[in-house]
């Protein structure tokens, strides 16, 4: 189950750095304009929102993998806790899909952290 778990932390760590990416270098590129489902003109004026927001996606992946590497459950608990409640929040007031993108996989993760004590 640990390793489960550690798969699942690595994968949501992987897909924040991916989130990032998006956010900081893709806002405005064709590739963030068709995630994001905004036109080029949105993306402009919101530029600066979603570089801040690509950051502190990177905070929780550095996070998560500061868990993973130190082998510290606490750490990763906090940190996959702290995505669910972001996915939670997004998909309740940005967009539904963030449940199941970024929700759904925290919670799978916190179940097999929680699991592992």
């Amino acid at each position: 189950m640990k390793l489960l778990a550690d798969i699942l932390v690595a994968l949501i760590a992987v897909l924040h750095v991916w989130i990032l990416v998006l956010e900081m270098f893709l806002w405005t590129k064709p590739l963030g304009l068709k995630t994001f489902r905004q036109s080029r003109e949105a993306a402009e004026a919101s530029r600066v929102l979603a570089a801040n927001q690509g950051l502190y996606n990177g905070f929780l992946a550095a996070g998560l993998a500061w868990g993973l590497i130190s082998g510290d459950g606490a750490i990763k608990l906090f940190f996959v806790a702290c995505v669910l409640v972001a996915g939670v929040y997004g998909g309740l007031t940005a967009k539904r899909s963030i449940l199941y993108v970024q929700g759904l996989p925290a919670l799978l993760a916190l179940l097999a952290l929680l699991a592992v004590r």
